[in-house]
Formats: structure tokens, sequence, C-alpha cells
């Protein structure tokens, strides 16, 4: 073994967002497929339809572009210093779909950061209005 035990030759791992060469390039035919830049993908599909049933065209692509996860999101949301700055954020979400920045689903995902990000905020709020009655009530 060129590694001694427990010892990677990539300690650190894959860097993060990295993506599967493989998966890039069959999301490119795809995307030419759609927009119409490229024949040479839709001649590929159009064999692969040709030669096998639903079924077998189904498994094939599968394989080779699997159903898209996560993938990061570039989008500035406003400052929340406050539980009350949700809104603004929120109104920034919103903008941004309405723009055609972000889709309705990456909206959606946002908007769930958002809302985890007021409740915690609204928790660190009430622990400190909590603390401050405690002070005025032992005196």
């Amino acid at each position: 073994m060129p590694f001694k035990k427990g010892k990677s030759g990539n300690p650190h791992g894959r860097p993060t967002g990295s993506r599967n060469r493989m998966t890039v390039l069959a999301e490119k035919i795809f995307d030419e497929r759609l927009f119409g830049e490229d024949k040479k993908a839709d001649a590929i599909i159009t064999k692969a339809i040709e030669l096998c049933d639903t079924a077998c065209v189904r498994l094939c692509l599968d394989r080779i572009a699997p159903p898209r996860k996560d993938h990061p999101v570039c989008f500035e949301l406003p400052r929340m210093t406050e539980s009350k700055d949700a809104v603004s954020a929120s109104a920034a979400i919103v903008a941004a779909v309405a723009a055609g920045e972000l889709t309705p689903m990456e909206a959606a995902e946002l908007n769930k950061v958002v809302d985890g990000y007021a409740r915690t905020l609204q928790a660190v709020e009430f622990e400190e209005r909590l603390s401050k009655l405690e002070k005025v009530i032992a005196k």
C-alpha cells in the first residue's frame, strides 16, 4: 500500500461544493439539449430512446445524471441582527424570485433558513428580556 494505515493521500478530503466531472458533463449535455445549442445531445437521447424502452432509458439516464441535489445558491441576504429583520430578508427573497434570480424552490429553502435564524434571534431576545425582569424582581 502506498500510504500508511490510517493516513490518506488526501487528508482533507474532497473540497466542499466540488462536483463530479461526469455529472457536470451530463448536465451540460442536457442543458444544451433543452436550449437547442447542440444537436449531438439530441442525437444521443433520440438514439437511446430508439434502442431501448422507457424503463431502460430512465435507468441509463439516472446513472448518467442522477436527480439534482443541493447546490450552493449565490444570494446575499440582508444582515439580520434582530428577529424583526426577517421581514426585510423575506422581502429580498421575494424580490429575487420576481426578478428571476432565484427559483421558487431555492426561495423556499432560503425562507426556511431565515425562519430558523429568526426563531433563534427571538429566543435570544426573550432570554435577555427575561434576565432583565429577573434582575428587577430580585431587587
